[in-house]
C-alpha cells in the first residue's frame, strides 16, 4: 500500500528517463502540474486577461494562498506564513524584527553548521544597525550551552546543508524561550522533507525556500513565518507597498497591513509563485510522518550499501537517523571528481567543499531501485577509479 502510494506521487513528476535524481535537497524535481500551471498563466491569464488577471486569476492573493499551503506542512496556523522574496531577504526581515523584540540584548547566536548566507546576512545586519550588535558563532554541539540571558536572538538552520545533521528544534526553542531569547529558524532543508511543528514548539520566526523539497523550481519564492501573537508587534524594516494596509490607496505614509501580510514587500513574481503553488499539489494527501519514515528507509539502505562495498567513503552524516534530515553525505578526498563521474553516468547528487558528496532522498519521487542503482554506480566509480580523468576534475561554477 505504501509502495503504491509513492509510485503514484512519483508519477506526478517529470523525471528524465535513465536518470537517478538525488539532488532534491538542492533543487527539487519538476512536478508535471508546475509546467501545466505556468503554461496556463502565460497563455490564459497573462495572454488573455492581461492586467485584469490580478483580480480574475487571483494573482494578488498568491502570497497568502501559497503561504498557507506551506504552513500546513510546517505546523503553522493559517495566516502566519506568507510566500515571496528570497530566503536571504526574508531572513533579513525576520532578523531585524527579532532584534527589535529582543532589545536591549545585542547578541545573535548561531553555529558553524549554518548556511553561509544566513551568517552573511547577520553580519550585514550588525553593520547596518551600528549599535554594537554581535554575531556569535559556535560549534553546533555547543549551541545549547552557549544560550544565556545575554543572547538576544538564536538564529539556526534546522538541518545542516553539508551533513544533514538535524538540531533538536523543540529542545533549543524551549531553552531559548525560558531565557527570554527570540528564536529564528531557517527551514530550507526541512520544509517538505519531514514533519515540522512551528506552533507546537512555540517558534517566533521562521524562513525557508521553495525550490528544494517543495519542488517550486529554480529561484522559487521563499516564505516567512511569524508567530501569530507577535505579528502586531512587528514593524517591518522593508516597508514595501504590498505590506501596506491599503496598497492601492497609494498613501504617502506607511501603515502596516494586519498580521503576517505586513512582511510582504513588492509585487509578487506571479509565474514562479504559480509554479510553486502548483508544485504543492503533490503534497495533497501526504502523511508527513510516512514521508519521513520512507526517507529514513531509503537513506539507511543507501548507507548500508555504500559502507559495505565502498570503504573509501566516510559517512559524514549522523549515524542515527533521528538526527538526520532527508539527505546523506559522505566524505571522500576526490569527492568532486567522483561526483562529476557519477553525474556523467546519470546519477545526480552534488558536492560541497572541502570533500563532501551529498545525496538527497525525496521520497515523493525516489524509490529503492534508485538507491540500488546509485549505490552500484558509485561503488564502481570509486572502486575502478573512474573519477580520475581531467574532465571530472575541471571545476564548474556550480558544484
Amino acid at each position: 500500500m505504501i509502495e503504491d502510494f509513492f509510485q503514484r506521487t512519483r508519477a506526478m513528476f517529470d523525471l528524465p528517463k535513465g536518470v537517478v535524481y538525488l539532488d532534491g535537497n538542492s533543487l527539487g524535481a519538476m512536478p508535471k502540474s508546475a509546467r501545466e500551471r505556468v503554461l496556463h498563466e502565460l497563455d490564459e491569464s497573462w495572454g488573455r486577461e492581461l492586467i485584469r488577471a490580478w483580480n480574475t486569476a487571483g494573482w494578488i492573493d498568491l502570497p497568502a494562498r501559497v503561504g498557507d499551503r506551506i504552513g500546513a506542512l510546517i505546523g503553522a496556523p493559517k495566516g502566519s506564513v506568507v510566500a515571496g522574496d528570497s530566503t536571504s531577504v526574508n531572513l533579513f526581515k525576520a532578523l531585524l524584527a527579532a532584534l527589535e523584540l529582543a532589545a536591549p540584548r545585542k547578541v545573535i547566536l548561531s553555529d558553524s553548521g549554518n548556511f553561509p548566507t544566513d551568517l552573511y546576512v547577520a553580519e550585514g545586519v550588525c553593520r547596518l544597525l551600528g549599535r554594537g550588535h554581535e554575531l556569535r558563532v559556535v560549534d553546533p554541539k555547543a549551541v545549547e550551552c552557549a544560550l544565556n540571558e545575554g543572547v538576544g536572538v538564536l538564529m539556526l538552520t534546522e538541518v545542516d546543508y553539508r551533513t544533514g545533521r538535524k538540531h533538536d528544534m523543540r529542545l533549543l526553542t524551549e531553552k531559548a524561550k525560558a531565557l527570554g531569547v527570540v528564536i529564528l529558524w531557517d527551514l530550507a532543508h526541512s520544509a517538505g522533507a519531514f514533519p515540522v511543528d512551528l506552533a507546537g514548539c512555540g517558534v517566533d520566526f521562521a524562513v525557508g525556500c521553495g525550490y528544494k523539497y517543495l519542488n517550486g523550481g529554480p529561484g522559487a519564492p521563499a516564505f516567512i513565518y511569524v508567530r501569530p501573537d507577535l505579528q502586531a508587534s512587528v514593524a517591518p524594516a522593508l516597508s514595501g507597498w504590498m505590506g501596506h494596509a491599503a496598497p492601492f490607496a497609494f498613501e504617502l505614509g506607511y501603515r502596516p497591513a494586519p498580521a503576517v501580510d505586513r512582511l510582504r514587500v513588492g509585487t509578487p513574481p506571479v509565474l514562479s509563485m504559480s509554479a510553486l503553488d502548483a508544485a504543492l499539489d503533490v503534497f495533497e494527501g501526504v502523511d508527513m510522518l510516512a514521508l519521513q519514515e520512507r526517507s529514513i528507509a531509503l537513506s539507511e539502505d543507501f548507507i548500508r550499501r555504500i559502507e559495505a562495498d565502498c570503504p573509501e567513503l566516510q559517512l559524514a552524516s549522523p549515524r542515527d537517523s533521528a538526527w538526520r534530515g532527508s539527505q546523506v553525505s559522505f566524505r571522500f578526498t576526490e569527492g568532486y571528481a567522483a561526483m562529476q563521474a557519477l553525474i556523467a553516468r546519470g546519477v545526480i547528487g552534488d558536492f560541497r567543499e572541502p570533500d563532501v558528496m551529498r545525496f538527497g532522498f525525496a521520497p515523493l519521487y525516489i524509490g529503492f531501485s534508485d538507491v540500488e542503482m546509485a549505490a552500484r554506480t558509485l561503488v564502481e566509480i570509486v572502486g575502478r577509479r573512474l573519477w580520475d580523468r581531467p574532465e571530472y576534475r575541471a571545476r564548474n561554477k556550480v558544484t
